[in-house]
């Protein structure tokens, strides 16, 4: 897993998926979020934790918490073998390791040919899936990372309370065109946003969603009325937030909109991609006060170069 191969493919709307086994099923996770795979170790239980986790690892400098995936999964404790493995990941500024049974290998497929599963799978709610892949022939379940670890340990997702912090705020009716695939983070930077005094969100399921009413909108008289800023998420079916950066970005009318991505995947490297695609700002969920922050500060900005 070269990095440099990460950083070279900019905006080309593709993604590495590392596929793994529980119990035979086939599940996948963005290459981006592995730092590295180990061989499965003793871990030292913590109390009062949620029944998911395992407890804590500490194989060199970093302390891991470890999550065992087929007990989130399946409801129930699989017997532990000393040939699982541990994926150890890295967003939202947070290391867990996640037991798994077996690794398979990494596919690159484009986000075009990720779907989302349909609410019959779900029960009419959102799952713990960010969609369907096939790769090498078979179907692959890409789990939501980030809703798996928010549902574990809540206080690591987006909070309110941070807005409060912001103390009393006027409104302002600027349209924000938000693109967000996963329905519980788009329902909290929507409500954090509300709360900020921000009155005028337009939120879409994906890039292309998002691109297709940036289309639409750039040649009213008045682009601003229609659209003042962009904020997107990275992982997205369909169109990811990076292709979606280039493509606004390159775009001679929508490149003067401010763009911000807000995902759990900001690290140096994907700082770098991003940087390189054009995007404004570029900040880790869940910071959410910071993002109101920033909003505040490009729209100020976007407001004295076009005023």
């Amino acid at each position: 897993m070269a990095e440099t191969e990460i950083l070279l493919e900019s905006g080309t709307n593709e993604i590495e998926v590392m596929q793994f086994t529980i119990n035979g099923e086939l599940y996948g996770i963005n290459v981006a979020k592995v730092k590295e795979i180990m061989m499965s170790d003793k871990v030292k239980p913590i109390p009062h934790a949620h029944e998911a986790v395992e407890g804590i690892f500490k194989p060199r400098d970093i302390l891991l918490t470890v999550v065992d995936l087929p007990k989130y999964l399946m409801g129930i404790s699989c017997e532990k073998h000393p040939r699982d493995l541990f994926i150890v990941t890295n967003f939202n500024k947070l290391h867990i390791a996640f037991r798994v049974h077996s690794v398979v290998g990494i596919s690159r497929i484009s986000w075009k040919d990720i779907q989302k599963p349909d609410d019959t799978v779900s029960n009419g709610k959102e799952g713990v899936s960010t969609g369907i892949a096939q790769c090498n022939n078979e179907l692959v379940t890409i789990l939501d990372f980030e809703k798996i670890v928010t549902e574990i340990a809540p206080e690591t997702g987006i909070q309110m309370s941070d807005i409060e912090k912001l103390g009393e705020r006027s409104r302002n009716d600027t349209p924000i065109v938000l693109a967000e695939d996963s329905v519980l983070l788009s329902t909290m930077i929507q409500e954090s946003l509300r709360r900020a005094g921000f009155t005028n969100i337009k939120c879409f399921n994906n890039g292309k969603e998002a691109w297709d009413f940036l289309q639409g909108v750039k040649h009213v008289p008045d682009l601003f009325s229609e659209v003042g800023l962009i904020i997107t998420d990275i992982e997205m079916p369909e169109m990811d937030g990076h292709r979606l950066t280039k493509l606004v970005k390159t775009d001679d009318i929508l490149k003067k909109l401010p763009l911000i991505i807000f995902s759990s995947l900001i690290n140096e490297e994907m700082h770098l991609k991003g940087k390189q695609l054009g995007a404004d700002e570029q900040l880790s969920k869940p910071e959410i006060k910071h993002l109101v922050e920033v909003i505040d500060t490009l729209l100020e900005r976007t407001k004295n170069n076009h005023g």
